[in-house]
């Protein structure tokens, strides 16, 4: 049996959050570390928002049709990840502005989390059956190989 959307989404969520706070307990010296860290938010992040835009909020936004506003706000919220990502790609964890950069993505991030987990999920779960997000999770898992390394390749870049 497949996990279903919600459950692969919060699942993710779970991940990045670790991420989050492996970043924030590194010591101010700890560049090499921060460096791999930011390296996995930038490749989870990425593929996570992948698979919401090009699967799970199409499929959402049909079965919830009153969601399309959050929709929207989510893709928009995607936009501005997606650009701090690509410049932490490019941003060495000594400059000046790197932990003040991945401070204002946490941030970002987890207000989007916790909107979609709060507010949002419980809609969609209500409209789609849970056979129907069994398959939608399906195919977002096998859409995961899928997703583009540079931030900036995502629909809402």
């Amino acid at each position: 049996m497949s996990t279903d959307a919600i459950v692969l989404l919060k699942d993710d969520h779970k991940t990045v959050e670790q991420l989050f706070k492996k970043f924030e307990q590194a010591g101010d010296n700890a560049h090499a570390t921060k460096r791999k860290l930011v390296d996995s938010i930038v490749k989870e992040l990425t593929t996570h928002a992948y698979i919401e835009e090009t699967i799970f909020y199409p499929e959402a936004r049909r079965a919830v049709p009153e969601t399309e506003d959050h929709v929207l706000e989510s893709v928009e919220e995607h936009h501005v990840v997606m650009w701090m990502l690509s410049e932490l790609t490019k941003l060495e964890p000594q400059a000046e502005n790197f932990d003040a950069k991945v401070t204002v993505l946490i941030e970002n991030v987890r207000h989007h989390v916790e909107e979609e987990e709060k507010e949002w999920f419980p809609e969609v779960r209500k409209s789609m059956g849970r056979k129907q997000l069994q398959e939608l999770g399906a195919r977002m898992a096998l859409a995961k190989a899928d997703a583009p390394s540079d931030p900036l390749a995502l629909q809402s870049a």
